[in-house]
């Protein structure tokens, strides 16, 4: 029999879904799961959108653009004029999800053996998309006490090779909920001029800021041939199943190239594009998305309120996102996820996401979970009061199995 390629199987299993199965099996003896070891709000999506989806006026439902719907790439430009870039056309790439978006932009600016530095604790899935791609992930670490805010530059320049090609970061950060400040996206844009690389950018979670300001890497016109922005309607219109994302940069040979790979996949799905049309149609659009931050400003409070009381729980209240990367006092995170599902007594339990899978540094996040504040407020606080007294019971039966 063939062997399989020894890419697919350097590929990790997301942590975020890995023990998902587990889950299924707790819910099918009855028990109710609290998932917030996933990014998935529970908030409604818009009117607007689904009625761009029900009302659209389709007897065949044929491949889009491989670039996009008209209607969708105009939208994206409505949106970023919104926010005071003016894009033309050309510099939009409708995506399935942002995740196709950061598959082609390392497909693009980089060849198989390249390096694309990244800040870690970092999304898993970078870590998958860039081994796909036979590139090779150098993570720069970042320190929980310090909000995972970037290191000073000269450790960022120590990890530099002749073969690093791009520096790849989320802003702001999932899983930190980091909001990089203007010194620190003012040092990227000063490294990518003097080393050459290019600046890729996940700007996802632009709205979710709750302290200090987002600042756009589109902002800088010095860098605006090495930028790539990678964008997604998943959060900002609560829409994950939607797989709408955009690639959009100024540079003519990346964008001609990420076209390129556009035709290879055919096209973006066109429903999808048609609801988020409708929804930067609606002259509500940005109370909409100004309501929901709002509601996950509550959300984080809340969440970090009742963290803040279980002893041993150590984080930083996060600025951005709907993220919290949070150590616990077990020595293996993965483990006492496990437990939760398997082990912990009552009707109720909770589920977060394990550390380790956030990092590429072998040793790091063993102690640290990554929860996610997208359910109701008084779901997040009951998941907590489980979270404290399942640290207790956890850390009580291994101190029994080990007398």
């Amino acid at each position: 029999m063939p062997n399989i390629s020894a890419r697919s199987l350097a590929a990790p299993a997301s942590p975020i879904r890995r023990l998902y199965s587990l889950a299924v099996e707790a819910k099918r003896k009855g028990k109710k799961v609290y998932h917030l070891n996933i990014g998935q709000p529970d908030i409604p999506t818009p009117a607007a959108f689904l009625r761009g989806i029900r009302e659209a006026k389709i007897e065949v439902l044929d491949y889009a653009p491989s670039p996009g719907l008209p209607e969708a790439i105009h939208a994206v430009q409505v949106y970023y004029a919104e926010l005071g870039f003016d894009l033309a056309p050309q510099e939009i790439l409708i995506t399935i999800g942002g995740s196709e978006a950061i598959t082609f932009s390392l497909v693009v600016v980089c060849d198989p053996g390249d390096q694309v530095l990244l800040p870690e604790p970092f999304y898993p899935n970078y870590l998958g998309y860039a081994r796909l791609a036979n590139v090779e992930i150098i993570p720069v670490t970042t320190d929980r006490s310090e909000g995972f805010h970037l290191p000073p530059r000269q450790e960022l320049e120590a990890c530099l090779t002749p073969r690093t090609k791009a520096f790849l970061c989320s802003n702001p950060a999932n899983p930190t909920g980091a909001v990089y400040t203007e010194d620190e996206l003012d040092m990227l844009v000063d490294l990518a001029l003097k080393h050459d690389l290019f600046l890729i950018v996940d700007e996802v979670y632009r709205e979710f800021v709750y302290e200090g300001q987002h600042k756009s890497i589109l902002s800088y016109p010095e860098v605006a041939d090495r930028v790539i922005v990678v964008d997604s309607i998943s959060k900002r219109v609560s829409a994950c199943g939607a797989r709408v994302g955009m690639l959009i940069s100024r540079n003519k040979e990346v964008m001609a190239a990420a076209q390129k790979c556009a035709t290879i996949r055919l096209s973006a799905p066109t429903l999808e594009q048609l609801g988020f049309a409708a929804f930067i149609a609606d002259p509500h659009h940005n109370e909409t998305i100004a309501h929901m931050i709002q509601e996950y400003r509550i959300r984080r409070d809340a969440f970090c309120e009742e963290l803040a009381k279980i002893p041993g729980v150590t984080f930083r209240k996060p600025e951005g996102a709907f993220y919290v990367m949070f150590g616990l006092p077990v020595q293996d995170s993965e483990d006492f996820v496990r437990w939760m599902l398997t082990d912990f007594p009552g009707k109720e339990t909770v589920m977060f996401a394990p550390g380790a899978g956030f990092y590429a540094t072998l040793g790091k996040g063993h102690d640290e979970v990554r929860g996610a504040y997208v359910l109701k407020m008084e779901d997040l606080r009951r998941a907590c009061a489980i979270l404290a007294e399942g640290l207790t019971l956890y850390n009580a039966a291994l101190a029994r199995a080990q007398r």
